[in-house]
């Protein structure tokens, strides 16, 4: 499929619609009924079109603006646009692919994280905190690590869920990646106890800041 119409592509969403697909994505707080797989399998049929992306978007149906999300031209985006869409994106999916795919490929990325970081709004803070830790992990250099351990320590206990899971997701990747501010990362985790009783599949590591840190660097130990 080249060249798609909107209605072509919205009714072919529709007809991807399956109320089980359905049931199990409201449970995460995503309206949408679209397996992700088939979307993705979509995505790559239509590839880059962003006209068509910012159509897509601009319906304001959730899995249309997944779809948007994967067709699109991430430099193509404006600040402002983006910081519009980010404060549009109220589903924890589309908000997660917004900052992941694209955001994080524009070169306002890091116009955007000093910004979010300070918002008011928790859900746009948390994508500020997402954006900090890709730094943290690939370019710490100028990163004042000791001064977000701060805010952590301060913040994170009364978070909303969305800004603390972010904010927790920094702490483990501060002590996983910087073993001078690891005994303080560890020490933060072990004194706030934040998602330390979050159920963690077999096999999987826990979100709980103390053991992720552990078991990371750990692996990084033995590779």
């Amino acid at each position: 499929m080249s060249e798609a119409t909107l209605a072509e592509v919205m009714s072919e969403l529709a007809e991807l619609e399956d109320p089980k697909a359905r049931e199990v994505n409201e449970k995460h707080g995503d309206d949408h009924g679209v397996n992700l797989g088939k979307l993705r399998a979509l995505a790559k049929r239509l590839k880059t079109q962003q006209e068509l992306a910012c159509e897509l978007w601009a319906t304001e149906d959730t899995a249309a603006r997944l779809l948007a999300l994967l067709i699109c031209r991430p430099k193509a985006f404006g600040r402002d646009e983006l910081d519009t869409m980010l404060r549009q994106a109220r589903t924890p999916k589309v908000h997660d692919w917004l900052v992941n795919y694209v955001v994080k490929k524009n070169p306002n990325a890091e116009e955007l994280r000093l910004a979010w970081l300070a918002d008011a709004d928790p859900v746009v803070a948390s994508a500020g905190w997402a954006l900090t830790v890709e730094r943290v992990a690939k370019k710490p250099e100028g990163l004042d690590l000791a001064g977000l351990l701060d805010a952590i320590e301060a913040q994170m206990k009364d978070a909303p869920e969305r800004l603390q899971w972010a904010m927790n997701h920094c702490l483990a990747q501060i002590g996983i990646e910087h073993a001078e501010h690891r005994a303080r990362a560890l020490d933060i985790g072990e004194r706030l106890e934040v998602l330390k009783d979050y159920p963690t599949s077999p096999g999987c590591t826990s979100p709980y800041a103390p053991i992720w840190i552990t078991q990371m660097v750990r692996r990084k130990d033995e590779s």
